[in-house]
């Protein structure tokens, strides 16, 4: 796009003919910069901007400033001392962060701003790159208007249209005040709770890292992990009996003791086994829906393995290179006016090759050349606040990494799914029984074929796709499927069963076998994950369970380095897939007793409050007066424990040591 004169002239009234205006563009990463520079025309390079066509386009690298730290308030809070706290500072303020490279750019991005007619914040469109660059800004002491470039892809498409629909940052200003609070929030808590924690409990020896999220993520794990230590395994007896080489279970259920089960056992050996009822039902299944950030780093550790961390990267790196839309979603639907460009995207994906493979072109020639589905449960523009589900952008991609492609293709595959034809199958469903002299045992066998795979083809890719059941392992905080784990989805070879006619009568085979009951499996990955967004199921009151399935433990975009700070603390550890908490993490979460601090109901009244402060109905002073309050009474019980309870510090060797528990 050669003449920019448009763009530059939806800058608003500010934006006059004189030659010597300058608009400043700050992005949140050197890369972004580089592509806004190049479709806005600022083609000539400087040192830390590129400059052309009334355009500086600058940069940060994520967050240059932070909140002051406690010695930057008063020398008395530089040492860590019982006796300084609560700390809290009548006005919080921010600061650089002590890095040299962060210093030189931020001159440079000063010495613009403050230069400049007019900035347009380019920065990640959502509450944290909101906060970054409005705290570059405030920092900086720029005095001129400002406006919102907010685009939901790195296409230049995207960039275009965003650069001739910018926005007013006031509209954004409830955006950064929840964004402010949460970080003033978090400060608060954090760094109190964090020093009294070690001063009084950690032997002088180790932090005591305690946080607003981390902190209940812990206790679910401890939690657990001690119901599954704490487990007592009891036996049962199932009756099943193999009619037709077809396995029947008794309806009864399981029995709870051996000699009801050889009863009922005796009471049908020998006889006849009779057909009752055969019943046909035919069925559909939805397609999955498209991926919000959460249920991708699911699917990347049931399937690949890849931490929350890992697969984070990997959905920041494609959108980056305009592949995929912007990842930290935490929705799973589009609005209405990206319809009439899905053809497009649909378009790409029939285009992109793999090492000489079109691997979508099949999946899609059924559906081409005639209008896509639209599906309330794809497009529905309620459901979405800032940004929308994770779909490709119809860039066709190259050079990607083994790593990468396996992103990407759930990515497409999922995309493709959603317009695809329900799955079409068929259940059946054989009752038959056995008259005894004493008493009748009825029995059941259920059978599913399937009549049209539908969305279903898109599986070849690795798609078994696993919503219904992950769903399940979410609300009741079980572990997901792993791959060397039993297969129990709906994308599971399905049973077909022989033809039986009602009353129909034969030998047959009874077996009464003893099982026992299993604890809950230990937490992996991808059912912490699921754990920490559906955590509502943790709190008893209905406002915040509503808000807590919104949002749980956290925002999507926080949730893999929270994961990856309990590693770091030496709270828990990696045994396989499995996570385990470490005699530090549980001894932390014994030790503390406000249960505000390790509870999801702290993190749901937060959510709710945070999310009420971006849509205006909550003021964010309140919130912050709140917390104060409650901080003060945290450290006023902490103190008043005459108890001499010590937390068990670990080395990294000491780590190492740690056994893991035995498989269940």
């Amino acid at each position: 796009m050669r003449d920019n004169s448009q763009i530059i002239r939806t800058f608003a009234a500010k934006k006059t003919t004189k030659d010597e205006d300058m608009i400043v563009c700050i992005a949140e990463k050197p890369s972004v910069a580089r592509d806004i520079a190049r479709i806005i025309g600022a083609n000539s390079s400087r040192d830390g901007y590129m400059e052309g066509n009334g355009y500086q386009v600058t940069w940060t690298f994520g967050h240059l400033c932070t909140l002051k730290e406690p010695g930057d308030y008063t020398a008395a809070w530089k040492p860590w001392a019982l006796t300084q706290l609560p700390m809290v500072p009548q006005r919080f303020g921010i600061k650089l962060i002590d890095d040299n490279g962060i210093k030189k750019q931020f001159a440079i991005i000063e010495r613009l701003m403050q230069a400049a007619d007019g900035i347009v914040n380019c920065g990640d469109a959502g509450q944290e790159g909101e906060l970054i660059q409005r705290w570059v800004m405030q920092k900086a002491q720029a005095k001129c208007p400002v406006k919102r470039l907010w685009i939901s892809s790195m296409t230049d498409e995207a960039i275009r249209e965003g650069f001739a629909n910018l926005k007013d940052q006031q509209d954004y200003q409830p955006l950064y005040l929840a964004g402010l609070s949460r970080a003033i929030g978090d400060w608060l808590l954090g760094m109190n709770a964090t020093r009294l924690y070690t001063l009084k409990y950690g032997q002088n020896r180790q932090v005591l890292s305690i946080g607003r999220v981390q902190t209940p993520t812990l206790a679910l794990i401890v939690n657990r992990q001690k119901e599954i230590e704490n487990f007592k395994p009891e036996p049962y007896w199932v009756l099943a009996t193999v009619y037709r080489d077809t396995t029947f279970t008794a309806t009864k259920g399981k029995f709870t003791s051996k000699e009801e089960g050889e009863k009922a056992f005796a009471t049908i050996e020998g006889k006849p086994f009779t057909v009752t009822k055969v019943e046909k039902k035919e069925g559909k299944e939805q397609p999955p829906q498209l991926y919000d950030l959460t249920s991708l780093q699911v699917d990347c550790n049931r399937k690949y393995g890849f931490s929350a961390e890992q697969t984070l990267n990997l959905i920041q790196a494609l959108y980056e290179r305009k592949l995929t839309t912007y990842p930290r979603v935490d929705t799973q639907y589009l609005s209405d006016d990206i319809y009439p460009k899905c053809p497009q995207t649909m378009n790409g994906l029939y285009q992109t090759k793999f090492n000489g493979v079109a691997p979508y072109a099949e999946l899609i020639k059924p559906i081409g050349g005639k209008p896509l589905k639209k599906s309330k449960r794809v497009f529905d523009t309620s459901k979405v606040t800032d940004h929308h589900a994770i779909i490709p952008t119809g860039v066709i991609p190259s050079s990607l990494n083994p790593v990468e492609q396996k992103v990407y293709d759930l990515v497409a595959r999922r995309f493709i799914a959603v317009f695809l034809p329900d799955c079409k199958f068929s259940t059946t469903t054989v009752l038959g029984e056995v008259k005894g002299e004493e008493e009748t045992v009825e029995f059941k066998v259920t059978g599913k074929e399937i009549l049209d795979p539908g969305w279903r083809v898109v599986q070849g890719g690795g798609d078994r796709s696993q919503e219904t059941v992950d769903s399940r392992n979410a609300e009741d905080g079980s572990n997901l499927q792993t791959p060397d784990s039993p297969t129990t989805d709906s994308s599971a070879p399905e049973r077909t069963l022989p033809t039986f006619v009602k009353g129909e009568s034969g030998d047959h085979k009874p077996t009464l076998t003893e099982k026992w009951t299993t604890p809950p499996p230990y937490y992996n990955e991808a059912s912490l994950l699921r754990a920490m967004e559906t955590a509502g199921k943790f709190v008893e009151d209905e406002t915040l369970r509503a808000a807590m399935k919104e949002n749980g433990i956290g925002r999507p975009s926080s949730r893999a380095s929270i994961i990856e700070t309990l590693f770091k603390r030496h709270y828990i550890k990696r045994d396989r897939k499995r996570l385990i908490a470490t005699p530090t993490g549980i001894e932390l979460i014994d030790l503390i007793r406000e249960e505000l601090l390790k509870s999801c109901e702290l993190t749901g009244i937060w959510e709710k409050k945070l999310r009420d402060i971006e849509h205006q109905k909550y003021d964010a002073k309140q919130f912050i007066d709140e917390l104060k309050v409650q901080v003060t009474e945290i450290v006023q019980e902490v103190m008043a424990d005459n108890s001499n309870r010590r937390v068990t510090v670990l080395s990294d060797a000491d780590l190492k040591k740690v056994k893991s528990p035995k498989k269940q």
